[in-house]
C-alpha cells in the first residue's frame, strides 16, 4: 500500500490524512471534543461547525448523521465529494483549498498576545466584522490563538483550529479593515506557526478558492496548494424518512 511522503501527497491515490482532517482531528489529539453516533464525529455545536464523516459513508451512516443533527437542521459536509442521499437538501457549495507549510519563516511575534476565553467578546466582534470564517464561542479552546492590541483594543489575531496527529490547521486570520497594510495578518500567521513547529507538527489553511487575495498571501509566505475540495452543507430531511424520488449530486472539484 502507498504511503504519503512528509509534504502531504499520497502516491497512487492512497488516502492522506488530511483528506479528512476533521476525522483525525476528532479521532486524535481533539478527541476530548467529539460527539459520536455510529461513525459520524462532530464537534459540539458551540466549538467549531466542522463535522467527520466516515470516507465513504453508508446509508447507516447517513441515518446516524441524520439523528445526531436532527430532522430540518443543517449539516456542514466540508471536504465531502459523494452523492447525497434521496431527501437531503443541498444548501451550500463553495469551491475552497488546502494549502500546507512548504518552508515558511516561522518566527515569534513579540507585540501579539495570548487570546484566551475573557476575550471572546472582542474577537466574536472583529470576526463579525471581518469575516474570517466561522467562530463559535468556545472555538477558543480548539487551540492557540494570538491577537495584536492597539490602544487596548484588539485589531488583529490568528489561531490553531483542526489538529490532525502531525499538522495543525492555521485558522481565523483577520485584521481590523482600519489597520490594514500593516503586515499584522503575516506576522501572526509566522507567529502562530512558530508555535505550531515548536511542537513538531506542520501548518496547513483552508480558505475560498474564490478569495485570491489571501491565497497570494499564504504562497508569498511559503505555503503551497495541497489540493482543491469543497465548503458544503446539506439539510437533513423533515420529517425524517420522507425524501424526493431523485439525489442530489455534488460537483466533483
Amino acid at each position: 500500500m502507498s504511503v504519503p511522503n512528509s509534504r502531504g501527497n499520497s502516491r497512487e491515490g492512497a488516502p492522506h490524512i488530511l483528506d479528512n482532517p476533521a476525522r483525525a482531528s476528532l479521532t486524535g489529539p481533539h478527541a476530548l471534543f467529539a460527539e459520536r453516533r455510529g461513525r459520524i464525529l462532530r464537534y459540539p455545536v458551540d466549538v467549531s461547525p466542522w463535522l467527520a464523516l466516515p470516507d465513504a459513508p453508508d446509508a447507516d451512516d447517513w441515518a446516524d448523521l441524520a439523528a445526531l443533527a436532527g430532522p430540518g437542521a443543517e449539516v456542514p459536509l466540508p471536504g465531502y465529494r459523494g452523492e447525497l442521499p434521496e431527501g437531503w437538501e443541498l444548501t451550500m457549495n463553495i469551491a475552497g483549498v488546502q494549502l500546507v507549510d512548504e518552508g515558511m519563516e516561522a518566527v515569534p511575534e513579540p507585540a501579539a498576545v495570548r487570546l484566551g476565553p475573557s476575550d471572546v467578546p472582542e474577537i466574536l466582534d472583529l470576526v463579525e466584522r471581518t469575516r474570517p470564517g466561522p467562530f463559535l464561542p468556545r472555538t477558543i479552546e480548539l487551540g492557540t490563538y494570538l491577537g495584536i492590541r492597539r490602544d487596548g483594543k484588539l485589531i488583529a489575531m490568528a489561531g490553531e483550529r483542526l489538529h490532525p496527529p502531525g499538522w495543525t490547521e492555521i485558522s481565523a486570520v483577520c485584521t481590523d479593515p482600519a489597520y490594514r497594510g500593516e503586515g499584522l495578518a503575516t506576522r501572526l500567521i509566522r507567529a502562530v506557526a512558530y508555535g505550531i513547529r515548536e511542537r513538531g507538527e506542520t501548518p496547513f489553511l483552508h480558505t475560498g478558492a474564490e478569495n485570491t487575495t489571501a491565497i497570494r498571501l499564504y504562497e508569498s509566505l511559503g505555503f503551497r496548494l495541497r489540493r482543491r475540495t469543497a465548503f458544503i452543507a446539506a439539510r437533513v430531511p423533515e420529517p425524517l424518512g420522507q425524501s424526493p424520488a431523485e439525489p442530489a449530486e455534488v460537483p466533483a472539484l
